[in-house]
C-alpha cells in the first residue's frame, strides 16, 4: 500500500492526526511501513491504546494490504518535547 494512501487514512480516521508514513525498507517495499502519528487522542492513553486507535483507522487494511507497521504515536505535547 503507498505510504501517502496511508497518511489520508489515518488523518481520516483520527481525531486531528498528522501522520508521517514511509517504506522501512526501501522504496520499493509497500508492505513494511514506518509511521509516526502525532495526535490529541492520544493524550491520557496507554501506548497500547494509541496503537490501536491508529490500526482502527486503517481498518482491514492491517489484515489485507499491510504487512507489517512500524508504530511510534504521540501527543502534541509530547511531540514537541521531542524535537
Amino acid at each position: 500500500m503507498n505510504p501517502d494512501d496511508v497518511e489520508r487514512l489515518i488523518e481520516a480516521g483520527l481525531e486531528d492526526a498528522d501522520a508521517t508514513v514511509s517504506r522501512a525498507r526501501g522504496k520499493h517495499d509497500d508492505d513494511h511501513l514506518s509511521a509516526t502519528v502525532v495526535s490529541p487522542a492520544f493524550e491520557g492513553l496507554p501506548l497500547v491504546q494509541q496503537h490501536q486507535l491508529v490500526y482502527d483507522a486503517l481498518d482491514e487494511h492491517m489484515t489485507t494490504d499491510i504487512h507489517a507497521l512500524e508504530l511510534s504515536t504521540y501527543t502534541p505535547e509530547e511531540y514537541d518535547e521531542r524535537s
